[in-house]
C-alpha cells in the first residue's frame, strides 16, 4: 500500500461514519419517566447523600472504579515527537479503545494544553476525584519521572506512566524466561541498555529489582555511555552511569549476555552481536525498525535469544500485555496505587503464563501448530484469552499482600469468572481470522470483481496479506475501478468471456460435461456454462488453479448455490450441505446454523448439521456447546416441529457421546446459565455456556441471525459454507466490504484446514 493511499485510510477511519473512536453509551434503562426519574432529580439525590456521608460509596453509586484516565499532553507521541495536546488525542483515543477491548476498563482521554510540571500535576489532582485510576501517557522526559512521582504520593487512586512501566513489566518477564533458558542467572549477566528516556530507566529499574547488579549495567544515550565521570547528567541518567572507562556501544557489547534497545533503528551490527557472550539475549524493541532487523540478527547468530516490539517476528514486547490487566486488577480491589509489588507480580504472572500449556485458539490465532515456550515463545502472545484471568488476580493479590486494597476479593473463582465475562465483549474472532489466513495465504476467486466493493474487499486482502485475489469480470471496468481505487498490485485478472482464456475454457467444459453429460447436459451448454463468473470460478477451484472463492455479492443467494452445487457438489461423506454463521456478540461468539440452505431438515440431518457446526467452531479455536433449539423444553410437547428436535438429540448422544450438546431447548434457557441450571440441572449443558444454537428450520435461523446482526448491531461472518467438496462461500445479497474480507479469511482457512487432512492422509 502506498503512503499516500495508507494516510488517506487512516484519516476516513479517524473521521468516518462518525469522528473519533470512543463513544459513552448507557448502562441503565432510561425509556421511561420513572427511569430519568431514578437516572437525574429527584432520585439522584438518593446515591448523593450517601457519597457525601461516605466518599467510599462512589464506587458502589457510579461507574468510577471502572474509569480510567488517559492523560497527555503530547510532548512525547509515538515516534513523531512533541506535536501537542490536540494532536496527540487520537492516540489517546486509541489507548482508551485497548483499555475497553481487552480488560473491559472505560477510558477517558484527557489531553492537557501545558509543559509546565506543576500546572499538570495540580490539574490530574484536581479531576482525578472522577476517576478510578490515571495513566500517563506519552509525557517526554524528565517531567514524566517528576509527574508521576509527584502523582503517586500525592493521590489515593492507582497512577501509572505506561511508557515507562508497560514496557519494562512485558520485558522483565521476557528476560526472566530467556536467561532461563540460556541457563544464566540475572544476579551475573551483563546487560547494555541503549536509550535512557522514561522506559529506559523503567525498565532497568525493574531489572534490578528482580536482582540486575548495578556494576553489570551499562546503559547509552545519545553521546555515547553514561559513564559516572560525565558532567551535567540528570538525576536518572546519574542512577545508572557506569565506572566502566568505555564511551561507544561498540565498547559496551563486547562479552555482554543483554542488550536491551529502547533507542534508534540499525545502531547494533552483526559484529557487535558477534562479539557478545554465548546464547545473547537481544530485545531490540525500536519502533517500527529495531536496532538491528530480526532477520540479520537471527543469522548472525544461531545461538540468539531475539525480542522486538513487532507483530510479524516471534516475541514481540508489546504492552497490550500489561496495562489494561494491571488496571483491571488494580480497580478491583480498589487500590491506592500500583506499587513494585503489584508490578512485579505481572511481570511473574506473565513469565509463568509462557510456560503453561497454550490453549489451541491462541495456537488457531497465530498459525502455528503448537506454541511452547523456547527460544522464538519467551512471552505471551496478545490474542491469548488467558492474560484476562491469570494477569489481574495476580495484581489484585499482591496489591492486597503489600496493603494497598481497600477492596479485598474473597472469591477467587468467581473473580475469575467475572474477568472471563468481560472478555466476551470483543471482535478477537476477527483478529484471530486475519492472523490465521495471513499465516497461509491462498488463492482466493472474487467472482465479481468488476463491482466496487468487491475489489475494495480483494485490495485489503491483498495488502493485509490475507490471500492472493484472482479477480473475474469484465477486465476493462476492474481496471478502471484500480486506477480509482490505486491499487496497483499486479493480480491475476480473468474475464471468462474473453477468447484469450479459450484453452482453459475448453478444459474447464470438458471437466464439466464429463461429469454431468448423463444428466442432460451436451458440451455446447457446458461451453456457454463455462462463460459464466461462478461456473468457470468453481472450476478454477475443483481443478486446483485456485485455492477458493467468493461469490453471491450481487446476486440473490439461489441464483450463486446452483452452479457452485454442480460444480463442487458435497463431500464424499456428507449428505446434506449447510451453513454457519459466526455472531460476534457481547457475550463471546455464537455459531448459528443452518442459516442458509436447508429449508425443513429432518432429525438425520439436523444432527449432520449440528456436527459440522461444531466442527467449525473447534477449527476457530472454540470449544462447542450445542444448544438444539426449539420454541419447546425437553420433551413439553409433543408436536412433530419439537419431536424431531428431540430425536436429533438422541442421534448425537448415541453417536457422538463426547459432544457436549442437548435440547430440545427454548433460547432463553440456552443462553441464561444460571436459568438453565435452576430449572434443568439434568441437562448436559449444564453450569456451561452454549456457544452453538442448532435451529431446526431455516426461517428461524435465518430470521434470527438477521435480528442479531441489526437489532443488536452485532458483526456476522458467514454465511460459512459446510460440507462442500472445496472451499467455496456464498455471501450475502449486498454484504459490506468488512463482511466480505472476513469471508475471504474463512475461505483462505478452510482451505488451509484442508491441504492439511490431504497431507495428513497422504503421510498415512
Amino acid at each position: 500500500m502506498s503512503k499516500q493511499k495508507q494516510r488517506r485510510e487512516a484519516l476516513i477511519y479517524h473521521a468516518k461514519p462518525q469522528p473519533g473512536k470512543i463513544k459513552i453509551v448507557p448502562t441503565k434503562p432510561y425509556s421511561t419517566q420513572r427511569d430519568l426519574a431514578l437516572a437525574y432529580s429527584p432520585g439522584v439525590a438518593e446515591p448523593c447523600l450517601e457519597i457525601a456521608k461516605d466518599k467510599e460509596n462512589v464506587y458502589k453509586y457510579t461507574a468510577k472504579g471502572n474509569i480510567v484516565a488517559v492523560i497527555s499532553n503530547g510532548t512525547a507521541v509515538l515516534g513523531l515527537g512533541n506535536i501537542g495536546p490536540e494532536a496527540s488525542k487520537p492516540v489517546m483515543e486509541g489507548k482508551s479503545l485497548l483499555f475497553k477491548i481487552f480488560a473491559d476498563i472505560d477510558g477517558i482521554d484527557i489531553e492537557l494544553d501545558t509543559e509546565d510540571v506543576d500546572k499538570f500535576v495540580e490539574t490530574v489532582k484536581m479531576i482525578a476525584p472522577t476517576f478510578g485510576g490515571i495513566n500517563l501517557e506519552d509525557i517526554k522526559a524528565p517531567e514524566a519521572f517528576e509527574i508521576e512521582r509527584r502523582l503517586k504520593e500525592e493521590l489515593d487512586i492507582p497512577v501509572m506512566h505506561d511508557d515507562q512501566h508497560g514496557t519494562a513489566i512485558i520485558s522483565a518477564a521476557a528476560l526472566l524466561n530467556a536467561l532461563e533458558l540460556s541457563e544464566k542467572k540475572i544476579e551475573d549477566v551483563r546487560i547494555v541498555i541503549s536509550g535512557a528516556g522514561a522506559a529506559a530507566v523503567s525498565c532497568t529499574r525493574l531489572y534490578k529489582a528482580f536482582g540486575a547488579s548495578s556494576k553489570n549495567i551499562v546503559m547509552l544515550d545519545s553521546k555515547g555511555v553514561i559513564r559516572s565521570d560525565r558532567e551535567n547528567l540528570s538525576k536518572e541518567k546519574r542512577e545508572f552511569a557506569s565506572d566502566r572507562k568505555i564511551d561507544t556501544l561498540e565498547e559496551a557489547m563486547v562479552d555482554a549476555d543483554v542488550f536491551v534497545g529502547l533507542s534508534i533503528a540499525d545502531i547494533v551490527t552483526p559484529q557487535m552481536l558477534k562479539s557478545m557472550a554465548d546464547n545473547p539475549i537481544v530485545f531490540a524493541m525500536a519502533n517500527p525498525n529495531p536496532e538491528i532487523a530480526y532477520d540479520l540478527a537471527c543469522k548472525t547468530r544461531k545461538d540468539i535469544i531475539m525480542a522486538t516490539g513487532r507483530s510479524d517476528h516471534p516475541n514481540q514486547v508489546n504492552n497490550v500485555l500489561g496495562f489494561p490487566f494491571i488496571f483491571r486488577g488494580a480497580l478491583d480491589v480498589r487500590a491506592t496505587s500500583i506499587n513494585e509489588a503489584m508490578k512485579m507480580a505481572a511481570v511473574k504472572a506473565l513469565a509463568e503464563l509462557t510456560k503453561e500449556p497454550v490453549p489451541e485458539q491462541v495456537n488457531i490465532a497465530y498459525g502455528e501448530t503448537r506454541l511452547t515456550f523456547g527460544k522464538d515463545y519467551i512471552i505471551p502472545k496478545p490474542f491469548d484469552q488467558r492474560l484476562i484471568s491469570v494477569i489481574p488476580p495476580a495484581v489484585a493479590r499482591a496489591a492486597m499482600e503489600s496493603g494497598v486494597a481497600k477492596a479485598p476479593i474473597e472469591d477467587w473463582d468467581k473473580y475469575e469468572e467475572e474477568l472471563l465475562q468481560r472478555s466476551g465483549n470483543d471482535n478477537k474472532v476477527v483478529r484471530l481470522l486475519h492472523n490465521r489466513a495471513r499465516s497461509n495465504a491462498k488463492k482466493i476467486v472474487f467472482a465479481e470483481a468488476d463491482q466496487l466493493d468487491v475489489l475494495k474487499a480483494a485490495q485489503i486482502v491483498h495488502e493485509e496479506g490475507i490471500a492472493e485475489p484472482i479477480l473475474l469480470g469484465r477486465k476493462e471496468i476492474i481496471l478502471e475501478l484500480k486506477n480509482e481505487l490505486e491499487f496497483d498490485a499486479d493480480l491475476n485478472i480473468i474475464d471468462p468471456k474473453s477468447d484469450g482464456f479459450n484453452d482453459k475454457l475448453i478444459r474447464y467444459a470438458t471437466k464439466y460435461w464429463e461429469g454431468r453429460k448423463r444428466d442432460g447436459t451436451t458440451f455446447y451448454s457446458a461451453k456457454a456454462k463455462m462463460r459464466e463468473r461462478n461456473y468457470f470460478g468453481a472450476m478454477m477451484v475443483l481443478e486446483g488453479d485456485a485455492d477458493g472463492m467468493i461469490s453471491g455479492y450481487s446476486r440473490a443467494y439461489p441464483t450463486v448455490v446452483k452452479p457452485i452445487f454442480e460444480v463442487i457438489g458435497r463431500a464424499s461423506n456428507v449428505k446434506r450441505v449447510s451453513t454457519v454463521n459466526i455472531m460476534i456478540t457481547d457475550r463471546g461468539p455464537l455459531f448459528l446454523a443452518d442459516t442458509s440452505i436447508n429449508i425443513d431438515p429432518n432429525a438425520e440431518e439436523i444432527a449432520e448439521i449440528a456436527r459440522m457446526t461444531a466442527n467449525v467452531a473447534s477449527t476457530f479455536g472454540f470449544d462447542p456447546v450445542l444448544a438444539l433449539m426449539s420454541y419447546a423444553n425437553f420433551g413439553s410437547s409433543s408436536h412433530p416441529h419439537a419431536k424431531k428436535v428431540r430425536e436429533a438429540v438422541r442421534i448425537l448422544h448415541e453417536t457422538n457421546p463426547d459432544l457436549v450438546v442437548d435440547g430440545e431447548i427454548q433460547t432463553d434457557f440456552a443462553l441464561n446459565k444460571e436459568l438453565l441450571q435452576s430449572q434443568f440441572p439434568f441437562s448436559k449443558l449444564a453450569g456451561k455456556k452454549v456457544n452453538t444454537l442448532i435451529f431446526p428450520n431455516l426461517e428461524s435461523a435465518n430470521i434470527t441471525y438477521k435480528l442479531l446482526k441489526e437489532l443488536n448491531r452485532a458483526d456476522s461472518i458467514g454465511p460459512i459454507m459446510v460440507g462442500l467438496r472445496r472451499s467455496v462461500h456464498i455471501l450475502q445479497l449486498g454484504a459490506s466490504v468488512d463482511e466480505m474480507v472476513n469471508m475471504t479469511a474463512v475461505a483462505v482457512i478452510d482451505a488451509q484446514e484442508r491441504e492439511k487432512r490431504r497431507k495428513a492422509k497422504s503421510n498415512v
